[in-house]
């Protein structure tokens, strides 16, 4: 059974990502602190520990010497904390986290953000290159949220380049939880005649569906540092996503022929290297209900 260290354990993706992968993987979850009740798992340990902090990570990883690197541990988007505290955390723990995975020879699995393309700053839209968007598309964020994702994402490439050893960055949209979606307030209250931008671009992804992208990427060889766009396939706001985009881009919309409301950000380097696909839609998972994963937040 090979060895996990999984950073960012006891946060929303990471509870989830620990039950996808549980039965597979012998598993130590890190996070700030240990659960309150212990893990209910046989194969997961925790531990609590500030990966911001050089040594820690060096500590865990080099006493460990995994297989491979979960890392999801992160200030997970923007208007948690200051801009500034977010791009310092979430670049520092990156930062710290790969350097010690690629000097214990592991390969490391992380998740970036589709935040990286920087398609809104507040309500402003940005000009779009192409849709849909996939990830040979500029990235241009101007939050300090998207920048530390981008520069995760060099960290990810000299990861790979210094040390040789695979590294996935998995980019999510909004994630959601199934039977707690957040998607049917906005839905509510969209407006095709004066839509309000938005930074995901209506998109959306199930966190069971970014868990098993996680469980895919750890089980192809990648052979370097690729990016990967994990995203449903539709949008959240029932409705035709072009009309959307042109209603609330302009001029700055490209030409777009995506058909209904397919999702603007393309999954198809997903889907063609790692095999996965999306498959929950907010159709079914806005009323699902799901046992959640131990333990709880």
């Amino acid at each position: 059974m090979d060895r996990l260290v999984l950073t960012g354990a006891l946060g929303t993706l990471g509870r989830w990502t620990v039950e996808e992968l549980a039965d597979d993987y012998e598993i130590l979850g890190v996070d700030v602190h240990e659960p309150r009740d212990g893990s209910p798992y046989d194969t997961v340990e925790y531990l609590g520990a500030d990966l911001t902090e050089h040594g820690a990570a060096w500590e865990i990883l080099l006493d460990v010497e995994p297989d491979a690197v979960v890392h999801l541990a992160a200030i997970p988007g923007a208007g948690h904390r200051t801009e500034t505290e977010t791009f310092l955390d979430n670049v520092a723990s990156t930062y710290n986290v790969l350097t010690a995975a690629g000097t214990a020879g592991a390969s490391v699995v992380w998740s970036s953000s589709e935040a990286t393309y920087g398609v809104t700053f507040r309500d402003e839209p940005r000009p779009l290159e192409f849709l849909p968007v996939d990830e040979t598309h500029p990235q241009r964020p101007e939050d300090g949220y998207g920048m530390s994702k981008v520069v995760g994402e060099l960290i990810a490439e000299r990861t790979m380049r210094r040390y040789g050893v695979d590294v996935t960055s998995i980019q999510p949209s909004w994630i959601q939880v199934p039977g707690a979606y957040e998607t049917p307030t906005i839905r509510d209250s969209f407006d095709l005649d004066s839509p309000t931008p938005s930074g995901s671009l209506w998109s959306y992804v199930d966190v069971r569906d970014v868990a098993s992208m996680v469980r895919a990427a750890l089980e192809t060889e990648v052979g370097g540092h690729e990016a990967y766009l994990a995203v449903a396939e539709d949008n959240y706001i029932d409705e035709s996503t072009a009309a959307a985009i042109d209603a609330a881009w302009g001029d700055l919309a490209p030409e777009c022929d995506l058909d209904g409301d397919a999702a603007a950000f393309s999954t198809a380097n997903a889907r063609n290297d790692l095999g996965w696909e999306p498959r929950h839609s907010w159709r079914e998972a806005e009323t699902a209900s799901v046992s959640g994963p131990q333990p709880g937040p």
